[in-house]
C-alpha cells in the first residue's frame, strides 16, 4: 500500500521511524478529537442559532445546512487527490483552519450574508480535514489493525466532551462564546497537525508511479460505496426521527435532548477499541451482520418506547453497533484502495454524506406523513437489509476477512485462513526487526495503586478548587447545598461578570468529567485481570 524508503533496514533509523510514525498518529488522533467535538456541536446548535439569532425561516435554515453539505460532497474527492499528492498533515491542518474560520464567521456574523459563506468554509474544511486524517491513520493499518477503532474512539470522545462543555456554556454566555471556543479548539488542532512528524516515505504520485484516477478507485470500491450510503441513510434517518420524537412527543428542551444522546456517545467512545477484538476473533462480515441486527433491534424497540429514559438506554445499543461498523468500513476502504487511499477515503466520505442527506430528507417526510410506528419499522427494514448487503460488499472487495490482531491483543482463535495472508507487511519506515526472536512479554499496565493515587489527586485538586471558589461565592456545589437551585441550573440570576460565568460553568463540566473518571477507573480496576504468565 506504500513504497519503501531506501535504507530503512538499519535498526536505529527503523526504530526512529517507528517512534515518528506513532507520534504522527497520536497527534492526528488528538487533533481529530479537538475538531470532531466542535463539528458535532455546531451541527446540533446551528439550526437553533440561525432561528433564534438570525430569525431565519425553516426553509432558509435548510438551505444553510444544504450549502455546507453540498460543498463538502464536492470537495471531498478533490481532498482525496490532494491527500495522495501532497503532505497529508498540511492538508488536514488547512481543513482545521477552515473549520476555525467557519466558527468565527458564525460568532461575528449577525446576518445570513455571513452565515452562508461560513457554512461553505465549514464544508470545505471538513472535506480536507477528515479525508486527510483518515489517510494519515491508514498509514499504520498494516502494522496495527486497531488504528481506525482508536480514531473513532477519539472522535466520539471529543464529541461528548464538547456537548457537555457547549451545553453548559450556552446558557450563561450564549451562542457566540460557544462558536469562539470551537474556533480555538480547531486552531489548536491545526497546530498539532502542522507540527506532527513528516511521512516516513515518499508520496506515491510524486514518485512517478502510475496514478489511478477517481473513476478507477470508485469502480473498485463501488460495492462498498453503495453499502455505506445505504447504512448512513438509515442511521441519519434514525437520528432525525428520534430528535423530532423527543421534542414533539415528550416535549424535551435542547439540553434534555442532548442528555438522552449522551450515554450512547460515551459508549461509542469507550467501546470501539474493545469491539475490534471481536472483529479479529470472528471476522469482519460476522461483526457487521451482528451490528446491523443490533441496530434493527434498537429501531424496532423505539416503535413502542414508553419514555426518554428507555430511549437513552436503547441508544447505547445503537452506539455500540455504530462503534463496530464505522472502523471496519474505513479499514476495508483503506485496504481496497491500495496506494490511492486518499482517493478511496474521498469517495467513501462523499458516499457517506450523500446517504446522510437522503436519510435526513426522507425522515422528515416520513415523520410528517406516517405514524411513529410505521416510520420506525420502515427504517428497521432498511437496517435489516444491511445485515446482508454490507457483509456481501466486504466479501466482493476481496479484503482480508480476519484482520491481524493489534500488538497488545491475543492471537485470534480462528487460526490461519487458507489463501489469506494473516498479517500485512509493515508500512515503510516501520519494518519489523526479525533478526532475533524477542521473548513474549505481556503489555505494560498501570499498577492499581498508581491509578488510585492519580484518581485521588484528581479528586483532591477539584475539592481544593471548590474550596477556593466557595470563598469567592462561585462554587456551584456550595449553592447546591444552600438551596439556590436556579443559580445551580443556569448560573445567570446573579450579577456575575463574564469571566466568573465561564469559571462557574467550567467547574460544572469539570465535575461531570471527574465523575466519569471515577466510574471508569473503579470499573477497570474491578474488572482487571491479572497478567498472563508468558510461559
Amino acid at each position: 500500500m506504500t513504497h519503501p524508503e531506501p535504507g530503512a533496514t538499519d535498526p536505529e533509523p527503523a526504530a526512529t521511524a517507528t517512534r515518528a510514525g506513532r507520534r504522527r498518529e497520536e497527534r492526528t488522533l488528538l487533533a481529530a478529537a479537538l475538531t470532531n467535538g466542535p463539528n458535532e456541536l455546531i451541527d446540533f446548535v446551528l439550526p437553533l442559532w440561525a432561528g433564534a439569532s438570525l430569525g431565519m425561516s425553516g426553509s432558509a435554515i435548510g438551505a444553510l445546512l444544504a450549502v455546507e453539505m453540498a460543498v463538502s460532497v464536492i470537495v471531498r474527492p478533490i481532498a482525496g487527490v490532494l491527500a495522495d499528492r501532497r503532505e497529508r498533515r498540511h492538508i488536514a491542518a488547512v481543513g482545521a483552519l477552515l473549520y476555525a474560520v467557519s466558527c468565527l464567521g458564525y460568532a461575528v456574523g449577525g446576518t445570513p450574508l455571513i452565515a452562508y459563506p461560513a457554512a461553505a468554509a465549514g464544508g470545505a474544511g471538513g472535506a480536507l480535514l477528515w479525508v486527510s486524517v483518515r489517510a494519515i491513520v491508514s498509514e499504520r493499518l498494516a502494522h496495527d489493525s486497531a488504528v481506525f477503532p482508536r480514531l473513532f474512539s477519539s472522535q466520539e470522545t471529543g464529541s461528548w466532551i464538547a456537548f457537555i462543555a457547549g451545553m453548559s456554556l450556552i446558557g450563561p454566555l450564549g451562542f457566540r462564546a460557544v462558536f469562539l471556543a470551537c474556533a480555538a479548539a480547531c486552531v489548536l488542532a491545526a497546530a498539532l497537525l502542522w507540527t506532527a512528524p513528516r511521512r516516513q516515505y515518499g508520496v506515491p504520485d510524486a514518485e512517478g508511479h502510475a496514478v489511478a484516477g477517481l473513476g478507477a478507485v470508485g469502480r473498485r470500491l463501488r460495492p462498498m460505496l453503495f453499502a455505506v450510503a445505504m447504512t448512513m441513510m438509515a442511521e441519519a434517518a434514525v437520528g432525525l426521527l428520534l430528535m423530532l420524537h423527543l421534542q414533539r412527543e415528550f416535549g424535551l428542551e435542547v439540553m434534555e435532548v442532548a442528555l438522552v444522546f449522551l450515554p450512547g456517545a460515551i459508549a461509542m467512545s469507550a467501546a470501539a477499541p474493545y469491539l475490534h477484538r471481536y472483529t479479529v476473533r470472528y471476522g469482519r462480515t460476522r461483526v457487521l451482520a451482528a451490528a446491523s441486527l443490533s441496530s434493527t433491534a434498537f429501531v424496532v424497540g423505539l416503535a413502542w418506547v414508553p419514555n426518554p429514559y428507555t430511549i437513552a438506554a436503547l441508544w447505547i445499543l445503537s452506539g455500540l453497533a455504530w462503534a463496530a461498523v464505522m472502523p471496519i468500513q474505513q479499514a476495508v476502504v483503506a485496504e481496497a484502495s491500495g496506494d490511492k487511499v486518499g482517493r478511496g477515503m474521498g469517495v467513501y466520505e462523499s458516499a457517506s454524506l450523500i446517504g446522510a442527506l437522503a436519510g435526513t430528507a426522507a425522515a422528515g417526510v416520513v415523520y410528517d406523513h406516517a405514524s411513529w410506528t410505521a416510520a420506525c419499522l420502515a427504517t428497521a427494514a432498511m437496517l435489516l437489509a444491511g445485515a446482508v448487503v454490507v457483509p456481501r460488499a466486504v466479501r466482493r472487495l476481496g479484503v482480508t476477512e480476519f484482520p491481524p490482531p493489534a500488538p497488545a491483543e491475543p492471537p485470534p482463535r480462528h487460526g490461519p485462513q487458507p489463501g489469506v495472508p494473516q498479517s500485512a507487511p509493515e508500512p515503510p519506515g516501520e519494518p519489523a526487526l526479525k533478526s532475533a526472536p524477542a521473548p513474549a512479554t505481556p503489555p505494560k499496565q498501570t499498577p492499581p495503586r498508581k491509578r488510585l493515587i492519580d484518581l485521588a489527586e484528581h479528586v483532591g485538586l477539584y475539592t481544593g478548587a471548590q474550596v477556593v471558589l466557595a470563598f469567592l461565592d462561585l462554587s456551584w456545589i456550595r449553592h447546591l447545598f444552600t438551596g439556590d437551585a436556579l443559580l445551580v441550573l443556569n448560573g445567570t440570576n446573579r450579577d456575575f461578570g463574564t469571566l466568573a460565568q465561564i469559571v462557574y460553568g467550567a467547574t460544572k463540566v469539570w465535575a461531570i468529567i471527574l465523575v466519569i473518571d471515577i466510574v471508569w477507573t473503579l470499573g477497570t480496576l474491578l474488572t482487571r485481570r491479572p497478567p498472563r504468565d508468558p510461559a
